[in-house]
């Protein structure tokens, strides 16, 4: 053990680990200062809206008027199953591999939780759904650190769930987009790197076409695409970017020198699927944002 403590060891055990320290203090950093970071409001004023009835008169609404209990219950329940579709997709993944790098791909899959979850209550959301910023992107102070995000419906984004329940379950999008693109660059990537990849990409990929899709200020949602549930923002993208990377990194060592390596276990491959299976039918159904027929219909055609 004594090596371990040698001048030489340490330096290079610093030098390995020092991005995870960092990556650690920032998310922690983060965490702590929203604890700090008042005006999220529950009271269900913040807002309010008007509506003009027919006889020319107007009736002030307050933000938790048009809260319906049966959407808020469903779309609780579909963010969780949109959740475990993460985990779900890291024993796909990792199942997939060789055994060599099965412990490395769980992590890339699992880690997206941690960090795009904390990203999203900083900046994300307020990218993706916060006040247009010329059909392009959101107003990042607008729910910066979820401020303003509680327990009122928006009525422009989700008329009858609290706003927060509607920024959980879009989080839930948003946590599980980049973690589909490791499987076109599986065991050829640092963690260190990857940490760095994804919180890039979504600042700068995810939440920008994610308010040019689903915000109503959106240039293509004023041009009239639709995206019902992720087709464009979440796969489309992954997709693409998933191409890009598989170019750019090119194939595998053993893959070149044609040697065959067995997947690490089928077992997890099929717990994966069935895990995202499961999973899918929040995502699907889910994305009516509320318990109706459009919902049936999609958990219908999901199964």
């Amino acid at each position: 053990m004594g090596h371990m403590f040698a001048p030489c060891a340490w330096a290079q055990w610093t030098k390995r680990n020092v991005t995870y320290m960092a990556v650690f203090v920032c998310l922690l950093a983060a965490s702590v200062a929203s604890c700090f970071v008042h005006g999220s409001s529950w009271d269900g004023t913040d807002q309010a809206y008007i509506t003009l009835n027919a006889d020319n008169s107007t009736t002030l609404h307050l933000g938790t008027d048009a809260i319906n209990e049966g959407d808020s219950s469903w779309i609780l329940v579909a963010a969780a199953l949109v959740l475990l579709m993460t985990p779900g997709l890291a024993f796909y993944y990792g199942g997939l591999v060789g055994s060599r790098n099965i412990v490395s791909t769980l992590l890339q899959n699992v880690i997206c939780m941690g960090v795009i979850g904390v990203v999203w209550v900083v900046v994300g959301f307020s990218l993706a759904f916060g006040n247009d910023a010329g059909h392009f992107y959101g107003d990042p102070s607008t729910y910066w650190m979820f401020h303003n995000v509680g327990g009122s419906v928006n009525a422009a984004l989700a008329p009858t769930i609290p706003l927060a329940l509607y920024a959980t379950y879009q989080c839930m999008f948003a946590v599980i987009t980049p973690a589909l693109i490791t499987g076109s660059f599986a065991e050829r990537v640092r963690f260190p790197g990857y940490l760095v990849f994804i919180t890039l990409w979504h600042i700068l990929v995810y939440c920008p076409l994610a308010h040019w899709t689903w915000h109503p200020m959106g240039f293509l949602r004023l041009w009239g695409v639709l995206d019902f549930a992720g087709g464009t923002v979440v796969h489309m993208s992954s997709g693409c970017s998933a191409l890009a990377g598989a170019i750019v990194l090119g194939r595998r060592r053993h893959h070149l020198e044609k040697h065959k390596r067995p997947p690490a276990s089928i077992p997890f491959v099929i717990l994966g699927t069935g895990l995202l299976w499961f999973g899918w039918f929040g995502f699907n159904a889910g994305s009516a944002l509320a318990a109706n027929p459009q919902a049936v219909c999609a958990f219908l055609n999901t199964n």
